[in-house]
């Protein structure tokens, strides 16, 4: 086996040039399954560092048209998870609902949300912005925190101050970068806010969270938008294990509240931070088994391009297979050494593969810092293995004709070639 393996590899290192285009399929289907399976090792430490902002011992409320209605794709959708707002209102959902659902026994806390949207300006620049309004004990809650100033109180709520804490995309659009704009007055629609403080960057996951300006909930519901219902919530658990057991306890509660009989008509969504994380992760898989058959094209032609190359070096070496064979060379020994050379081939590009995926998966791990995002690098193993077993079984699987091929040469045939 020494003696072949040293064969094979001195006919590789012959045609530098020849193996370098052979293994570039290989190594570009390689390169991109690594890069796909290290980004969604990345992507998915972003989506667990943003759902640190909530907390696992969360759910969500939402208030939606009833899906037996002829607008069932309607309703007041989160705008933190990057939902579309229905222009249908849904009226149902009171303050009365959430202070009943906090006196289920594993519900700690939870605060109401409205959003809306206004042009908001300071002195000669202004912008079409959403605003939240929502209660303090979102602070008490959510995990974001300021880079400037304070959150408002209770009592600024229920007073209906008139204060704003700024996204940082926001502040800087208002105010230019690096500017601390706590005590400054801005105008939204027709009212002044004094800035009491600016949050730190979210990300791209924050639904647009760092370009939006948050308020006090009865602010924005007096003042601003004449309302007394809400369009969501967040709660928060003591127990997150028992969070489908809470939803089921929240979902009753409000059918009540709510004088709703049929599950079907129910006007509202309650979703755990497990469900709306198992709807990602069938998601993302989706997309990654999308993107990994993609590259598997790539192998599957960078493959062929072996087979063909290694066809016409069995033409270029019929004499010199029938001179092994005439000297004894068993069809075994021919084929394995053809085989040989072809594993070799596209285990070369399954490790050239490898490293420039990883290097690919670095570069993005590094664009995605720049952009204050939470981004873990890593290759994980199961990509290795992958890629080297697939490196394996196209070198194999595609090598087997041609070696095939030359092992079953006549003797004397392949040396009439000489």
């Amino acid at each position: 086996m020494y003696q072949i393996l040293k064969q094979a590899l001195k006919v590789l290192l012959a045609n530098p040039m020849r193996t370098i285009l052979t293994t570039l399929g290989i190594m570009i289907g390689i390169a991109t399954v690594v890069l796909v399976l290290s980004a969604g090792a990345g992507f998915r430490s972003l989506i667990n560092s943003q759902l640190q902002v909530y907390g696992t011992n969360t759910l969500f409320i939402e208030t939606r048209v009833p899906p037996t209605t002829k607008n069932r794709n309607a309703g007041a959708m989160s705008a933190d998870m990057g939902r579309a707002i229905s222009s249908v209102a849904i009226t149902t959902f009171k303050n009365r609902d959430l202070q009943d659902i906090k006196q289920i026994p594993n519900v700690v806390n939870a605060y109401g949300m409205v959003v809306g949207q206004k042009v908001i300006s300071y002195r000669d620049v202004s912008k079409n912005t959403l605003f939240y309004g929502t209660s303090a004990a979102r602070f008490q809650i959510d995990k974001s925190t300021l880079k400037y100033g304070r959150f408002f109180s209770s009592t600024e709520d229920a007073g209906e101050a008139q204060v704003a804490i700024l996204g940082s995309t926001l502040a800087k659009d208002l105010f230019g970068n690096g500017f601390n704009p706590v005590g400054k007055i801005v105008r939204l629609g027709n009212l002044n806010f004094k800035v009491i403080g600016v949050y730190n960057p979210v990300g791209v996951l924050g639904g647009g969270s760092d370009d939006m300006l948050y308020i006090p909930l009865k602010t924005a519901q007096k003042k601003i938008l004449g309302i007394n219902y809400l369009l969501m919530a967040i709660v928060q658990l003591k127990n997150a294990n028992q969070g489908a057991f809470t939803a089921h306890n929240i979902r009753l509660l409000l059918r009540q509240n709510h004088r709703i009989n049929n599950p079907a008509k129910d006007d509202f969504l309650v979703e755990t931070q497990a469900q709306a994380m198992g709807t990602f992760n069938t998601i993302f898989d989706g997309i990654t088994i999308l993107l990994i058959a993609i590259a598997a094209i790539s192998l599957i032609v960078g493959g062929i391009g072996i087979m063909n190359i290694m066809y016409v070096v069995v033409t270029e070496r019929t004499a010199e297979i029938g001179l092994k064979k005439a000297l004894g060379a068993k069809n075994s020994d021919i084929l394995t050494e053809f085989l040989v050379e072809s594993v070799i081939i596209t285990i070369l590009g399954g490790v050239i593969g490898i490293i420039f995926g990883s290097l690919l998966g670095y570069l993005v791990a590094i664009i995605a810092r720049y952009n204050n995002l939470v981004w873990i690098f890593s290759v994980p193993f199961y990509a290795m293995a992958l890629a080297f077993g697939v490196s394996a079984v196209i070198g194999i699987g595609f090598g087997i004709f041609p070696a095939y091929s030359a092992a079953k040469l006549d003797p004397v045939e392949a040396l009439s070639h000489e």
